[in-house]
């Protein structure tokens, strides 16, 4: 069992702290920003940044559904970690300034499964994963 790590990144033409702000709204923003893999989404507590407690499921595939419960950290300005109760997994979602605007990425980790399926989930989860996050990227820089 190995660590799978799924990343997405893109450059909005918008002010980072204005960028950041969208981000951290969990209650307003986020689920205009989700796409048709994710469902039955619900903030439970907070719902601006850190602190903010939501639940979601995301389905993956056809077969695969996760039930996220994430509890959300900010470490440091710009940067927001979603800690799944119910997994391993791990969504980090980062905004940085850059001379086009602002730099948007979303990197996902958790422990993958061992033996032949932990070799089918490192060689396919991330490039599936990556795809949904370029989804949400793209209805990001929309509303931006």
């Amino acid at each position: 069992m190995g660590k799978v790590t799924a990343i997405a990144e893109r450059t909005i033409e918008a002010p980072a702290d204005k960028v950041r702000a969208l981000v951290a709204d969990y209650a307003e923003t986020r689920p205009k920003l989700l796409t048709e893999h994710y469902r039955d989404y619900e903030v439970i507590e907070g719902g601006v940044g850190a602190g903010t407690k939501a639940r979601w499921k995301l389905q993956a595939t056809s077969k695969r559904v996760r039930d996220v419960a994430a509890t959300v950290t900010e470490p440091s300005e710009g940067t927001l970690v979603e800690t799944d109760a119910n997994s391993s997994m791990v969504t980090t979602w980062t905004v940085r300034e850059v001379p086009e605007g602002s730099l948007v990425r979303i990197e996902t980790t958790w422990d993958g499964a061992g033996g032949i399926g932990g070799f089918f989930e490192k060689t396919f989860a991330p490039g599936g994963l990556k795809r949904i996050y370029e989804g949400v990227l793209g209805k990001l820089a929309e509303i931006v």
